[in-house]
Formats: structure tokens, sequence, C-alpha cells
């Protein structure tokens, strides 16, 4: 029987799995960030995608013949405890919190999450034997993912079908497991994003369920897909994975300029398509936008460098 390897882990590396797991929750809210991204960046991502795909019939089989502590095991319970638990109540607390900072302080949060992207994408580019085929991939994916990040958002929907908000679901999950591309902005591109913020914040039942069946199946199937790329494909997946990173860039981009509003389901006016712009005057708040852009890549590099000890701007600013 397969079995997937359980890592052990003290208490305080555990607490490291919650803070990942609340570190994609918080992702996966903010339209252009990724959870997978978070995932990618924590090290955790490789290990994620095998406890996705061993929710299989050998876990039901365990499950059902009362071994439960086998099947617990096999999916590598801990840690998706561990992960779920952070994951989890990030989206409940964080929701309304990340909801008012892209209505009022967009350019901060973006300009933050800006420098967490660019410090993984060159922290995970220092483990890449580069080679032809990673070049061309890295292109691909870099150029998918800034076609994805330019797509303007539907119309919000008021009342999707409950297929409307399965299929979305599937999709949007799908996107969550890839570093760069966000499942919140194919959400958006499909009119379903402020219809599911606020059923997650009301709590409502009948809008919830189908919309996580979705996301149930979709996660299931194409956490296949991925595990499957990267146990045969291991470098140019890697460096696929870089590439949607590099092109989510462009819509996490700090500084933009309205070109076209829309009323949203409160009948507020909402920006609907907005074009990055360059600053434009060296005053407060573009500084205050950069040291959070900073401070987002020093966080990263510095928790990368305590995990792999080798993170390439460290040992650069140590060797300087």
């Amino acid at each position: 029987m397969e079995t997937v390897e359980r890592k052990k882990r003290t208490p305080r590396q555990h607490a490291y799995i919650v803070g990942t797991g609340a570190a994609m929750g918080a992702a996966d809210v903010v339209p252009g960030v990724s959870g997978g991204t978070m995932a990618f960046i924590m090290g955790v991502y490789e290990e994620l995608i095998d406890a996705i795909k061993s929710f299989n019939l050998t876990f039901l089989r365990l499950l059902f013949s009362g071994r439960f502590r086998a099947a617990f095991d096999y999916v590598n319970g801990t840690f998706v405890l561990a992960l779920g638990a952070g994951l989890g109540t990030a989206i409940l607390s964080l929701a309304r919190v990340l909801s008012w900072l892209l209505e009022h302080q967009r350019e901060y949060l973006f300009a933050f999450f800006f420098g967490l992207i660019l410090a993984s994408i060159l922290a995970v580019s220092a483990h890449v034997r580069w080679r032809l085929p990673m070049w061309g991939t890295l292109v691909g994916g870099s150029v998918v993912a800034f076609w994805l990040a330019g797509l303007a958002p539907s119309a919000p929907l008021e009342s999707p079908s409950a297929l409307h908000l399965f299929l979305g679901g599937a999709v949007a999950i799908s996107a969550m497991l890839l570093p760069g591309v966000s499942g919140a902005l194919i959400l958006l591109t499909l009119g379903l994003y402020d219809f599911l913020i606020a059923a997650v914040k009301s709590l409502d039942v009948g809008a919830v369920v189908p919309a996580v069946a979705g996301m149930v199946a979709g996660i299931m199937l194409f956490a296949r897909l991925l595990s499957w790329l990267l146990k045969r494909y291991h470098q140019v997946t890697v460096t696929l994975l870089i590439g949607f990173m590099i092109g989510s860039l462009r819509v996490i981009w700090p500084f933009k300029t309205v070109v076209e509003t829309r009323i949203d389901r409160h009948g507020d006016e909402v920006p609907a398509v907005m074009e990055n712009i360059l600053p434009q005057a060296a005053d407060v708040s573009i500084g205050l936008a950069l040291s959070l852009c900073l401070a987002g890549f020093l966080l990263i590099s510095v928790l990368d460098h305590l995990q792999s000890k080798s993170n390439p701007v460290l040992r650069w600013a140590w060797k300087a």
C-alpha cells in the first residue's frame, strides 16, 4: 500500500506551518495574490500538493474500515490540520480587514505583497539549474500570468446559480494552487468575487456550500496533475511556476490609476479597470509604499535564509 511520509515536527515547526496557512489565507483574499505563492515561498508547496493528492480511495478505505490513525497518518494529518487552522482562521478573521485595505489602502497593501513576491522569485530561482528548457517555461509562464493579470473583471453577479458557483470554485481553487495566479482574480473575472466575499462575511450557507464543493473537486483533480509534473519534470515545472510569479507582478504593481468604475452590490462606486503607472512624485505616500515593499522583500529573504541557509540576497549582502 502506498504511503505518504509523515514529517516529524517540533511545536515550533508546527507553529510555522500554522503561520504559513495564515499567510496563504490572507493572500487568497487579495485579488492578484495567490495562496500557492505563499506555500511556494514558505517551502511547503510540494508537501501540500502531496497531502491533497493523498485524499484518495486508499484514504477512504482506511477511514471506513475504522483505521482512523492510519488514515490520519496517510494524509499527513498533522500538517493538514496545522495548515488548515491557519488558513481558515486568516480567511474568516481577515476578510473584513483586507477588504477595507483593498478599498482604502490598496497602494500600500499591494506594495507589501509586491516585495514578498519579488523576493520569492529571487530565492527560488537560486535553486534552479538553468538550462534552455527552463528558460522556455519561465518565459511561457510569465506570458500566461501577465495575460491573465490583464483580464478585465466581469460585472459582478447578484445571484449566481449553484452550478456557476461550483464551476467558479473549481477554477479558482486550481488557480490558487499555482504560484502567481490569483484565485481571487479569477473570481473577479467570473463576476463571483463580491458575491462570495459577502457570503463568507454573512455565513450564507446556500452560497458557500456549492462553491466549496467545486473547490474540493477542483483541488483534488488539479493537485494530482501538479504532483505528476513535479515528480517527473521538477526543474521545468518549478521554472514554470516562477514564471507565473513574474507575470503576476503586473496585477499587484502598487501604483495605478482608475480608468473605469462600477457599482458594487451595496450601491457604492468602486474601481473596475485600473492601469499601472509610474509614481508621479516623491512624496510621503510613495516613500511609505516603497518602505512596505522593502519590508516584504526583507521578510521573505530572512524567512528563506532561516530555512535554506542560502538566500541569495542575504548571502550577497553578507559578502558586500
